[in-house]
């Protein structure tokens, strides 16, 4: 929403409790997720029990009209950890920001240490907001974690998800790259394209520009780079390699295990 000067109010974030308010979040991620008809990303009841009984449900306002909304729910060890599982945001500058700044409050109040969540390691955007910008660490490379997904957004693609891990006492400094760092995984006319590593301590993993659009366009190419991602990432993960930062809103940058 504007205000009278033109410019667009900040989003005000609070946590939800009533079965109206849990309506409008099942309605805004039905928009943005575009599920099967009968089908819904989440249902006012589980929403409800989830706040009900001490987890995180909150919305994101603009003049009184909701545009965005995060659920998660208390993980193991118990005490420790919020996992994020479900953030959606209508289209517009510094709602998502908001949502994780708010849910990062709730969990230092509730004396919780990180905030875990998954995503799809293959959309640069979220890449770039997960580890450049609010500092959260992938983990753990999760093939097929969801099995087929058929909403709008994801139908027609294999749920390859990288857990990531936002530590939130500690810092994320943005990560130097030296010049001549390899390219494990680069992009030659768009299609992914495996590269030699040999010794090198540190790699730099592409992404394509814009895998969405892709899936539409070439699903084709889309599952290329699916399983070339799958294999060249998830396999330095698997092997040790530590995933530090993501680089000229491209690329992941890997510190290999031992060699």
């Amino acid at each position: 929403m504007a205000t009278e000067g033109g410019q667009v109010s900040e989003p005000v974030v609070r946590e939800l409790r009533d079965v109206e308010d849990m309506e409008d979040v099942r309605l805004l991620f039905d928009r943005i997720w575009g599920p099967d008809p009968g089908g819904a990303a989440v249902t006012v009841e589980l929403l409800r029990a989830l706040a009900h009984s001490g987890n995180y449900v909150a919305g994101a306002y603009q003049g009184g009209t909701l545009v965005g909304a995060s659920v998660g729910f208390l993980g193991r060890p118990a005490g420790e950890v919020l996992h994020s599982h479900i953030t959606g945001a209508a289209s517009g500058r510094g709602i998502g920001l908001a949502l994780k700044l708010h849910q990062r409050e709730w969990a230092l109040r509730h004396g919780l240490a990180r905030i875990t969540w998954t995503f799809d390691p293959l959309v640069r955007r979220n890449a770039h907001f997960n580890l450049a910008k609010l500092g959260a660490r992938p983990e753990e490379y999760l093939t097929s974690f969801y099995g087929p997904m058929d909403d709008a957004i994801n139908a027609g693609d294999e749920s390859d998800r990288l857990l990531a891990v936002w530590r939130l006492a500690e810092a994320h400094p943005a990560v130097a790259v030296p010049a001549g760092t390899p390219m494990a995984l680069g992009v030659r006319d768009g299609l992914p394209v495996a590269g030699a590593v040999d010794g090198a301590g540190t790699v730099l993993v592409a992404l394509p520009e814009d895998i969405e659009g892709m899936r539409r366009r070439d699903p084709g190419a889309a599952k290329a780079w699916r399983h070339a991602l799958r294999e060249v990432l998830g396999g330095l993960m698997v092997a040790g390699g530590r995933v530090t930062g993501f680089h000229d809103k491209s690329y992941y940058v890997v510190e290999r295990g031992a060699l």
